[in-house]
């Protein structure tokens, strides 16, 4: 998700609806396993590759600055690097909204230089790492804010963006989003925007396109592409997710998916990580582990759920429903019940561990295949 309705217009919503934790609320930790050889998360490099230290989901999410507490949350999480949505929704604002999003996160990143560092490369995220600071990747969820002007994808590149989506849930100039029924593929204009992509040394993301726009854009690239944030098909036919012959051949050409932590890994209920669990090893086993990651499409901190809370999610996912780009269950929970943590990183690999996964795999999907994936593109 994390698509703009309104810059402005819902600010008193998107406070109601903010992930920020108040003071006195406990973060949940990860229940360890007594192995005598525990998968070494301070010592890893940990990348969600759809996530932001501030709020997510809601309207309106760069409209006030960071918080101390989102700021102390990222701290806590031990994530190394997120890709944070810097992008605007559609509409005749898309560039100059997107250009907007872009200069809040410059100065935010000025502004808490010992929490945040900017990523424009692999070795500004080891620099992180060694840091102890939040990688900061700018990342879009759409390409309406290029237009037709393929001079535009220099223009972000030059402003630090480094993974674009090439389509939301519905239509551009580049191809068919995911919830549009009987829909197409790539344009030719979006051939040349992946073309134009793969030349500049940007990562092609695919989560929210359709299974034809997922398709073309993995067979037109000439680089490993990405589907940052989004499920399995076989395990719960949701819109949003993807089937299996699209995910082996991504993985067979080199591509990463990330697994979102979104009510769209079930079919009834809010999700827990069981659910989470169940995604992953579906893609390991289609994709090889080599192939697998998370993108857990949240904000780090944890939901505070109360009744306003839920009276408002129900309120943004009407919005979104009126505007034609909300998905099924939007209206639910948005994240996975039990890992409502900072931790959240930490306690998936802890399930997986739990699960039997090696050592190596655990560092693979929680990080190791997104920097692999970025060596090839950047």
């Amino acid at each position: 998700m994390g698509k703009f309705i309104s810059r402005r217009e819902f600010v008193k919503l998107s406070l109601a609806a903010s992930v920020v934790p108040m003071a006195g609320i406990s973060i949940i930790s990860p229940n360890y396993s007594s192995s005598s050889k525990r998968f070494n998360y301070k010592k890893s490099i940990i990348i969600d590759n759809l996530a932001s230290p501030g709020p997510f989901n809601v309207p309106g999410r760069t409209d006030n600055p960071l918080t101390n507490e989102m700021l102390a949350n990222s701290r806590k999480s031990g994530i190394t690097s997120v890709n944070v949505t810097v992008s605007s929704g559609g509409g005749d604002k898309a560039f100059e909204e997107t250009v907007s999003s872009i200069a809040y996160w410059e100065k935010e990143l000025l502004q808490h230089p010992d929490f945040l560092i900017k990523i424009r490369s692999l070795d500004d995220i080891h620099q992180a790492k060694k840091d102890k600071k939040l990688g900061i990747i700018f990342g879009f969820q759409d390409t309406t804010m290029i237009g037709n002007n393929l001079k535009l994808i220099d223009t972000f590149y030059n402003l630090g963006v480094r993974i674009v989506q090439l389509t939301y849930n519905l239509r551009n100039l580049v191809g068919d989003g995911c919830l549009l029924p009987d829909a197409g593929g790539l344009t030719k204009f979006g051939r040349d925007i992946v073309e134009k992509l793969n030349d500049t040394g940007i990562l092609i993301d695919l989560s929210h396109c359709s299974t034809n726009t997922t398709h073309d854009g993995i067979v037109n690239s000439k680089k490993p592409v990405a589907i940052t944030h989004s499920g399995c098909k076989s395990v719960y036919n949701h819109p949003r997710s993807k089937r299996d012959e699209e995910l082996k051949m991504m993985a067979e050409r080199g591509g990463v998916i990330g697994i979102y932590m979104m009510p769209f890994l079930n079919a009834k209920g809010q999700p827990t990580s069981d659910h989470l669990l169940a995604h992953i090893e579906h893609a390991i086993n289609v994709c090889g582990e080599d192939h697998v990651g998370i993108g857990s499409d949240l904000s780090i901190s944890p939901h505070i759920v109360t009744d306003e809370y839920v009276e408002n999610q129900k309120k943004f996912a009407k919005i979104r429903e009126a505007a034609g780009i909300a998905a099924p269950r939007e209206d639910e929970l948005l994240f996975v019940k039990d890992m409502n943590s900072p931790l959240r990183m930490e306690m998936i690999a802890d399930k997986l561990q739990k699960a039997g996964h090696s050592l190596d795999r655990i560092e693979k999907i929680l990080g190791g295949n997104w920097m692999r994936l970025f060596k090839d593109i950047w």
